[in-house]
């Protein structure tokens, strides 16, 4: 199973893992992008990052870490800091509540690139994940927080 359940997201958690979600298609007609959240640990808290990337990915590129940036700002090239906590379960929860992430759909790192596969793979649907869930609506219409 792809997806984690609470206690295989907290344990990756406390062991310096991060956990990801693949959020979807974002941007503006002309400009495509997609969104992932990341939660990572560092020294003493929680990091919750976002990560908004133009969609110049296909079937044979999935890699999202290659993707440029969706905004021209240098700073955004490794996702913008969301939240900091210093709980685990508070940075999930930050996370869900700024990005609409579910719970149930957290993988692993770089299991992301495999969400956006099946994305790909289902024609790049707006309104739902290639498995028929409907998408988070702050996902679809989702910019990124102010500093």
């Amino acid at each position: 199973m792809r997806y984690l359940a609470d206690a295989y997201i907290m344990g990756a958690l406390r062991r310096g893992r991060p956990v990801e979600q693949f959020l979807g298609p974002i941007g503006a007609p002309g400009r495509r992008g997609v969104a992932y959240v990341e939660v990572r640990s560092t020294k003493a808290s929680y990091g919750v990052y976002l990560h908004a990337l133009e969609d110049v990915g296909g079937e044979n590129l999935c890699d999202l870490v290659k993707f440029p940036p969706l905004s021209d700002g240098e700073d955004e090239e490794f996702g913008r800091l969301v939240a900091t906590t210093k709980e685990p379960a508070t940075a999930l929860a930050c996370a869900e509540e700024a990005t609409g992430a579910a719970r149930w759909r957290w993988v692993n790192e770089n299991l992301v690139h495999d969400e956006y596969s099946d994305f790909v793979r289902a024609a790049r649907p707006a309104d739902r994940s290639p498995d028929g869930h409907t998408r988070p609506t702050s996902a679809a219409d989702f910019e990124m927080p102010p500093r």
